[in-house]
């Protein structure tokens, strides 16, 4: 299809006309902003190359943002958690400092380890998922699972003659979060497995784990202790690790706002 080209449209052609456009040219973010831009141009009195800068870029910008999102949804958080949400106040344990370094991704770039270690409710998954966002966000390919659940569909995967491609399926992306590290125990195929995982992301793509456990309470997790040593120094080697503490302060917020009523009764 072509569209007639002709001078002197009256505005609602030109309308029609742009709209058919967008829709051939597939830009849904000029084709749904361009009266409001073309708009706020005439008011500001804009150049041409202004008006069609304003255009492009809140295509790029609304492309951009939606590429954003389909990466996220990849990711498969169980949960949306963000930085921002963060109470940094409620765990002097975790640096803001340090945090916010991370969220520059730089340590992906590098291929570079991240492990969270602390008791339950000091924020570690909150930590996980918000750094995992946040290189979503910077365009990285980003992939959460929990423990268990990735050494369950590795041993369903090795039944099923199938290893080779999951391993390598959980190899490309450039970060791999993996959650509730060291909340059970697994056994040597389980462990042999996951080490398999992290041997083949070593030093090429980041791994980011959480656990409930300090490494040296691993050997519950992992029972081989050579095993245990070898994955202890995959996650650990050129890394950052940040232990959140043991006070929780999920259960202290709780408190908090049951004691509150009371106060005020």
């Amino acid at each position: 299809m072509t569209l007639p080209r002709q001078r002197g449209l009256t505005e609602q052609a030109a309308d029609a006309a742009i709209d058919t456009a967008c829709r051939m040219l597939r830009l849904p973010s000029i084709r749904n902003e361009f009266i409001e831009i073309a708009d706020r141009a005439m008011k500001d009195q804009m150049t041409y190359c202004g008006f069609l800068a304003e255009l492009l870029m809140a295509e790029c910008d609304d492309r951009a943002r939606r590429r954003s999102e389909r990466r996220i949804k990849a990711a498969g958080f169980p949960r949306e958690k963000s930085l921002r949400a963060f109470d940094f106040d409620a765990n002097p344990n975790i640096d803001p400092a340090t945090i916010h370094t991370l969220a520059s991704c730089e340590w992906i770039k590098k291929s570079q380890p991240l492990c969270l270690i602390g008791d339950s409710g000091t924020g570690k998954s909150h930590m996980l998922i918000a750094l995992g966002t946040e290189a979503a966000m910077k365009g990285y390919r980003v992939r959460y699972t929990l423990a268990t659940k990735l050494v369950n569909e590795l041993v369903e995967a090795a039944d099923e003659k199938q290893l080779n491609k999951t391993i390598a399926r959980y190899g490309r992306v450039d970060l791999l979060c993996i959650d509730e590290l060291g909340y059970m125990e697994l056994d040597r195929h389980g462990a042999e497995l996951l080490f398999q995982v992290l041997t083949e992301r070593e030093e090429k793509n980041s791994v980011a784990i959480a656990s409930n456990e300090s490494f040296g309470g691993w050997t519950k997790t992992f029972t081989d202790p050579r095993l245990c040593a070898a994955i202890v120094d995959r996650l650990t080697f050129n890394g950052t690790i940040i232990e959140t503490g043991t006070d929780s302060y999920r259960l202290a917020s709780t408190r908090a706002r049951t004691e509150e009523p009371a106060k005020a009764g």
